[in-house]
Protein backbone atom coordinates (compact mmCIF):
# COMPACT_ATOMS: atom_id res chain seq x y z
CA UNK A 1 0.00 0.00 0.00
CA UNK A 2 1.34 3.52 -1.28
CA UNK A 3 2.43 5.85 2.17
CA UNK A 4 4.14 9.15 2.00
CA UNK A 5 5.22 10.34 5.11
CA UNK A 6 6.70 14.08 5.18
CA UNK A 7 8.58 15.22 7.85
CA UNK A 8 11.32 18.64 8.94
CA UNK A 9 8.92 20.96 9.36
CA UNK A 10 9.18 23.38 12.01
CA UNK A 11 8.92 27.38 13.21
CA UNK A 12 12.25 29.29 11.83
CA UNK A 13 12.61 32.89 11.21
CA UNK A 14 13.37 35.00 8.40
CA UNK A 15 16.18 34.07 6.08
CA UNK A 16 16.39 30.72 7.97
CA UNK A 17 16.73 26.92 6.72
CA UNK A 18 15.06 24.07 7.05
CA UNK A 19 14.71 20.20 5.35
CA UNK A 20 11.84 18.66 4.29
CA UNK A 21 11.62 14.80 3.49
CA UNK A 22 8.81 12.44 2.20
CA UNK A 23 9.84 9.17 2.78
CA UNK A 24 7.72 6.69 0.76
CA UNK A 25 6.83 3.03 1.28
CA UNK A 26 4.83 0.30 -0.16
CA UNK A 27 6.26 1.10 -3.83
CA UNK A 28 9.21 2.12 -5.11
CA UNK A 29 10.05 5.51 -6.73
CA UNK A 30 11.73 4.63 -9.43
CA UNK A 31 8.95 5.69 -11.83
CA UNK A 32 7.53 8.29 -10.12
CA UNK A 33 7.40 12.18 -9.85
CA UNK A 34 7.36 13.15 -6.46
CA UNK A 35 5.81 16.77 -6.25
CA UNK A 36 5.72 18.93 -3.02
CA UNK A 37 2.97 21.47 -2.22
CA UNK A 38 2.11 23.91 0.38
CA UNK A 39 -1.20 25.34 1.51
CA UNK A 40 -1.44 28.17 3.56
CA UNK A 41 -4.50 28.95 5.86
CA UNK A 42 -7.42 29.99 3.56
CA UNK A 43 -5.63 29.66 0.22
CA UNK A 44 -5.45 26.68 -2.36
CA UNK A 45 -2.84 24.11 -2.47
CA UNK A 46 -0.09 25.02 -4.68
CA UNK A 47 2.59 23.12 -5.69
CA UNK A 48 6.38 24.44 -5.16
CA UNK A 49 8.69 21.45 -6.58
CA UNK A 50 8.59 18.40 -8.65
CA UNK A 51 11.26 15.55 -9.07
CA UNK A 52 11.57 13.05 -11.54
CA UNK A 53 12.79 10.21 -10.07
CA UNK A 54 14.47 8.15 -12.80
CA UNK A 55 15.80 10.75 -14.93
CA UNK A 56 16.38 13.44 -11.72
CA UNK A 57 14.83 16.18 -13.98
CA UNK A 58 13.48 19.04 -11.46
CA UNK A 59 10.92 21.94 -11.62
CA UNK A 60 9.84 24.71 -9.25
CA UNK A 61 7.35 27.55 -8.65
CA UNK A 62 8.38 30.79 -9.21
CA UNK A 63 8.11 31.94 -6.28
CA UNK A 64 10.84 29.23 -4.81
CA UNK A 65 13.17 29.27 -7.23
CA UNK A 66 16.35 30.03 -6.36
CA UNK A 67 16.10 29.13 -2.81
CA UNK A 68 14.50 26.04 -2.93
CA UNK A 69 16.16 22.71 -3.76
CA UNK A 70 14.90 19.28 -4.75
CA UNK A 71 16.82 16.23 -4.44
CA UNK A 72 16.48 12.24 -4.42
CA UNK A 73 17.83 9.55 -2.67
CA UNK A 74 16.50 6.28 -4.80
CA UNK A 75 18.14 3.89 -2.47
CA UNK A 76 16.30 5.65 0.53
CA UNK A 77 13.35 6.10 -1.19
CA UNK A 78 13.27 9.45 -0.07
CA UNK A 79 12.46 12.79 -1.73
CA UNK A 80 14.02 16.08 0.20
CA UNK A 81 13.17 19.79 -0.21
CA UNK A 82 15.84 22.10 0.80
CA UNK A 83 14.64 25.05 1.55
CA UNK A 84 16.64 28.33 1.81
CA UNK A 85 15.99 31.87 2.90
CA UNK A 86 12.64 31.09 3.80
CA UNK A 87 10.03 33.90 3.92
CA UNK A 88 7.07 34.64 5.91
CA UNK A 89 5.10 33.80 2.93
CA UNK A 90 6.58 30.47 2.90
CA UNK A 91 4.76 29.55 5.87
CA UNK A 92 1.77 26.50 5.32
CA UNK A 93 1.82 23.02 5.67
CA UNK A 94 4.08 21.13 3.22
CA UNK A 95 2.80 17.94 1.33
CA UNK A 96 4.47 15.35 -0.65
CA UNK A 97 2.63 13.41 -3.77
CA UNK A 98 3.05 11.33 -6.21
CA UNK A 99 2.80 11.11 -10.10
CA UNK A 100 2.97 7.89 -12.47
CA UNK A 101 3.43 10.08 -15.21
CA UNK A 102 6.94 12.07 -13.96
CA UNK A 103 6.14 15.86 -13.50
CA UNK A 104 3.71 16.93 -15.92
CA UNK A 105 3.15 19.89 -14.02
CA UNK A 106 2.69 21.25 -10.71
CA UNK A 107 -0.79 21.37 -10.38
CA UNK A 108 -2.59 18.83 -7.59
CA UNK A 109 -4.46 17.00 -10.65
CA UNK A 110 -1.56 14.80 -11.60
CA UNK A 111 -0.97 14.03 -8.22
CA UNK A 112 -2.35 11.16 -5.76
CA UNK A 113 -1.28 9.37 -2.29
CA UNK A 114 -1.16 12.19 -0.32
CA UNK A 115 0.95 12.39 3.21
CA UNK A 116 -0.56 13.90 6.22
CA UNK A 117 1.64 16.95 5.97
CA UNK A 118 4.38 18.85 7.90
CA UNK A 119 3.83 22.76 8.79
CA UNK A 120 6.21 24.99 8.02
CA UNK A 121 6.00 28.55 10.23
CA UNK A 122 8.39 31.15 9.36
CA UNK A 123 7.93 34.12 11.82
CA UNK A 124 10.28 36.38 13.88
Amino acid sequence: QLQLVESGGGLVQPGGTLRLSCAASGFTLDYSGIGWFRQAPGKEREGVSCINMRYGSTYYADSVKGRFTISRDNAKNTVYLQMNNLKPEDTAVYYCARSRAGCPGLTTTYFGGWGQGTQVTVSS
